[in-house]
């Protein structure tokens, strides 16, 4: 039997095992005006279990979704930095990552490697796909908790170096990342944002990024396992995928990898024991046309699944926050 918790005035949330917090609403009508009247109560949700799908509000066009993100954020986000191209629908709505439907993508905190990282994100499905395609939520603290102690204590000292090649083959070239390709601008961007960068005599660009794998939640104060060390890691990427980037572009250009904080290379067996980690903590349901789901990026991290079908999800990044502790120090890992 599922388990209840209210949410007075929205309700009953709904939990099951294995799946995020559940509220069930008949369609409203004007799903932006019943966001704004629901926008405390939904966000307390959020704030207490991580995460909630609502499912009811019978979404299914860009307008009406857009004005629901805009009524339930305190600000939508510029994406910048992007791993992978995406189509920009409004201000601040976009698709989902142009990643191949066969290809799963693991569990991430969604721009974990910026300075500026989106509190929340939302999701909207107007169109769910045949088959798969799930968007899947885990608890950052849970994940923590769960991982060995040796492995967390290393990262924590050393924080995680990600390591970007633009082209514009695979993945986001670099005016899709930055928003621009003058150079002097990207050079200005990533001396704003710590980031190291190498024109490449090719005329390409390299980055290196040395980000913080744990932070403290900013409104419950808990440690997080907060970062994209195993999604954007060489040892994630399908076998065949890997190897034909290697054999074209080099172990060092690859379009994302994944390093210790002093730049050993993170070996597959580790990259193996955190997805396993992740998928024991996964909780996921179907995406049913005109759901919606809100997520604390940075409480909770979200993967999306293979699928098969059209698959339309709009997302939006939302609530901009400069966390204390975006590289590692001692003060700030310290328990």
């Amino acid at each position: 039997m599922p388990s209840t918790s209210p949410a007075s005035p929205l309700g009953d949330v709904e939990f099951l095992p294995g799946r995020p917090p559940i509220l069930r609403t008949e369609n409203p009508g004007d799903a932006p005006s019943w966001a704004a009247e629901h926008r405390e109560a939904l966000r307390a949700v959020v704030a207490e279990h991580g995460c909630v799908l609502i499912r009811g509000l019978g979404l299914r066009d860009l307008a009406g979704t857009s004005a629901v993100f805009e009524r339930l954020s305190t600000g939508l986000m510029t994406e910048r930095e992007a791993f992978a191209p995406r189509q920009t629908y409004a201000d601040g709505v976009y698709s989902s990552a142009q990643w191949p439907p066969n290809q799963p993508m693991c569990m991430h905190h969604e721009l974990s490697y910026t300075m500026e990282v989106p509190a929340l994100m939302l999701f909207a499905c107007l169109t769910a796909p045949d088959e798969g395609g799930a968007t899947g939520v885990a608890d950052a603290a849970t994940v923590l908790e769960q991982l060995p102690p040796e492995l967390t204590d290393r990262f924590e000292r050393e924080g995680w170096l990600l390591t970007r090649s633009y082209n514009d083959e695979i993945g986001s070239s670099v005016s899709e990342a930055f928003g621009t390709d003058d150079r002097g601008a990207v050079e200005s961007y990533c001396r704003a944002n710590a980031i190291e960068l190498d024109w490449q005599p090719d005329g390409t660009l390299r980055t290196r990024q040395l980000r913080s794998a744990v932070v403290r939640h900013p409104i419950t104060g808990r440690l997080c396992w907060f970062n994209q060390i195993a999604f954007l890691n060489e040892w994630t990427m399908a076998a065949e995928v890997r190897e034909y980037l290697v054999e074209v572009y080099g172990a060092d250009g690859l379009p994302f990898n994944t390093r210790f904080g002093n730049g050993d290379p993170i070996g597959e067996d580790v990259v193996q024991l955190l997805n396993k980690v992740y998928e024991a903590n996964t909780a996921r349901e179907q995406w049913q046309a005109g759901d919606l789901m809100l997520v604390d990026n940075i409480r909770t991290a979200h993967s999306r699944e293979p699928f098969e079908g059209p698959r339309d999800v709009l997302v939006a990044m939302a609530d901009p926050a400069r966390l204390p502790d975006r590289a590692p120090t001692s003060e700030v890992t310290a328990r």
